[in-house]
């Protein structure tokens, strides 16, 4: 302490930065940490190397930790002051946490700001030890890492802190392999660059290793000094100068204490105020609101009075019209009883009319089922004439050619005797007349199907298509099968099951007329 800045290792280029950090860490921040300033430098210095990733945070604990740093910047989380984004300039957790996730700047804020609106009543200096309260049980936390090489040449890391000396893995700086408290240790030297560590039990082996240099064991040695002499003056009585500044601390933290707690009562006694003023105030709306709904409500009765005045005018008028119309009602009554008779006479006689027109419906739906009969006997008859023309043009080429070759041999041979009965043939036309009126009415009725048969068919295309249309909004395009595909292709090509029937069978063919 007595040297010069200049006179120590530094480099000489300018301007030269200097970093002023605590040398040695506490075990108990809350009982070793007296004066404020003290408190909220330290808990800058142990901030800095969470994220600057010096001292290992999990990802949970960060996120509590950057909460406490909040609350310990902005005070009282208020919603319409700290709105979405306030955070988005803030460095508040370790790069390696946010790389581990795929969480974007919005979600971590959307967490922090979760338990940080969790920490209300919070003064500045209380969030800083809650937050250093957390920090120290961090396995790096308050940790200087040496490296060194036992008497075998292994490479190893010596940490040193606030409880003893661990020894180290290099590649894993959280869980020592050996340790040794401060109470249990009797010697620490070094010779040149060999240190030596002696147990206070003397069965256990002495430890020795090996730095890089001079200069570090140097270093190690001051650090096991301080921290040893911080270790056993923790376990003793305080002396009176800590004592005094504890007293002087408490002294101030319950002045403080008072202050907030009064400032938190004239807050409250404001918000109070505050809201009572609110609520005389829309108190206030609400009676003018119901006092001009007041007013509003007489009008509207008065002008009500008028209305049912004149209403009661005309509806005397009406009674007067309804009589009247009473007096004109009761006379047409006499009269239609008069005409009730005669009606009654009508009535017989129509549905006299009514059951002939049934029977006449009945005969002519008869009739046309004896003319349908009618019409199939008639085809049927037309087909049997057919077939025996068929025979008898037949039976006629037999015979003519049967006489032809007789003809030819009476030429050639000798003559029969005349006593012989001699047979005459006589070909006879076959033929099957029909009517002409039975013909003409079996068309008509042919006819006539033919229309009714295409307009029900022309109805149904026109029902399919209507409803075709209602339900392709509806339809799920991805669950089509093939065959709805050809469908559809065929339907907008016009293409049908007839006349693709219709249509020749290849190139250069006649279509077969079926």
């Amino acid at each position: 302490m007595d040297k010069k800045v200049l006179d120590h290792d530094v480099p000489t280029e300018e301007p030269k930065t200097f970093h002023f950090l605590a040398k040695f860490y506490p075990e108990n921040a809350e009982e070793e940490l007296v004066q404020e300033i003290t408190q909220h430098l330290f808990f800058l210095q142990v901030k800095k190397q969470i994220l600057d990733e010096k001292i290992f945070c999990p990802p949970e604990a960060s996120v509590l930790l950057a909460s406490y740093a909040v609350q310990a910047k902005y005070g009282d989380y208020d919603p319409n002051v700290h709105k979405r984004g306030f955070l988005a300039q803030e460095e508040l957790l370790p790069k390696r946490v946010i790389n581990l996730y795929q969480m974007t700047p919005e979600m971590w804020e959307e967490r922090i700001t979760a338990w940080y609106a969790e920490h209300r009543g919070r003064a500045r200096d209380e969030a800083e030890m809650e937050y250093l309260k957390i920090a120290q049980d961090l396995e790096m936390y308050g940790v200087n890492y040496f490296a060194i090489r036992n008497k075998k040449g292994t490479e190893l890391l010596l940490g040193v802190d606030a409880l003893g000396l661990h020894i180290y893995d290099p590649d894993n700086r959280l869980t020592p392999k050996i340790s040794f408290p401060w109470n249990e240790i009797r010697n620490i030297s070094y010779s040149d660059k060999e240190f030596t560590i002696k147990p206070l039990d003397k069965k256990i082996d002495v430890f020795k290793f090996n730095s890089s240099k001079l200069r570090v064991n140097k270093l190690i040695l001051q650090l096991c000094i301080g921290n040893h002499d911080l270790f056993m003056r923790r376990r003793k009585a305080d002396s009176l100068e800590v004592q005094q500044m504890k007293a002087q601390a408490r002294e101030e933290k319950a002045r403080k204490q008072m202050e907030r707690q009064c400032l938190a009562r004239e807050k409250q006694m404001r918000e109070e105020a505050e809201r009572t003023r609110d609520e005389l105030e829309r108190r206030l709306m609400q009676l003018k609101e119901e006092a001009t709904m007041a007013n509003e409500a007489l009008m509207r009765s008065e002008e009500t009075a008028d209305l049912l005045a004149e209403k009661a005018q005309i509806t005397e008028e009406e009674a007067k019209l309804l009589a009247q119309k009473a007096a004109e009602a009761e006379q047409e009554m006499q009269r239609i009883k008069a005409t009730a008779i005669r009606t009654e006479e009508e009535k017989r006689l129509m549905e006299q009319k009514v059951l002939e027109a049934e029977m006449l419906a009945l005969k002519m739906a008869e009739e046309s089922e004896r003319r349908a009969k009618e019409a199939d006997q008639l085809k049927q008859d037309l087909q049997e004439a057919r077939e025996s023309e068929r025979r008898a043009k037949q039976k006629l080429l037999e015979i003519t050619s049967k006489s032809s070759y007789t003809q030819s041999m009476n030429s050639s041979t000798t003559a029969l005797p005349t006593d012989l009965p001699s047979f005459n043939l006589i070909s006879e036309s076959l033929s099957f007349d029909f009517k002409d009126t039975d013909m003409k009415r079996l068309s008509m009725e042919i006819e006539k199907e033919k229309v009714e048969y295409m307009e029900k068919s022309k109805h149904l295309q026109e029902q399919l298509n209507e409803l075709k249309t209602e339900i392709e909004a509806l339809k799920l395009k991805e669950r089509e099968t093939a065959l709805d595909i050809l469908h559809n292709e065929n339907s907008s090509r016009g293409n049908s099951k007839h006349n693709t029937i219709k249509k020749p069978q290849a190139q250069g063919r006649r279509p077969i007329c079926i």
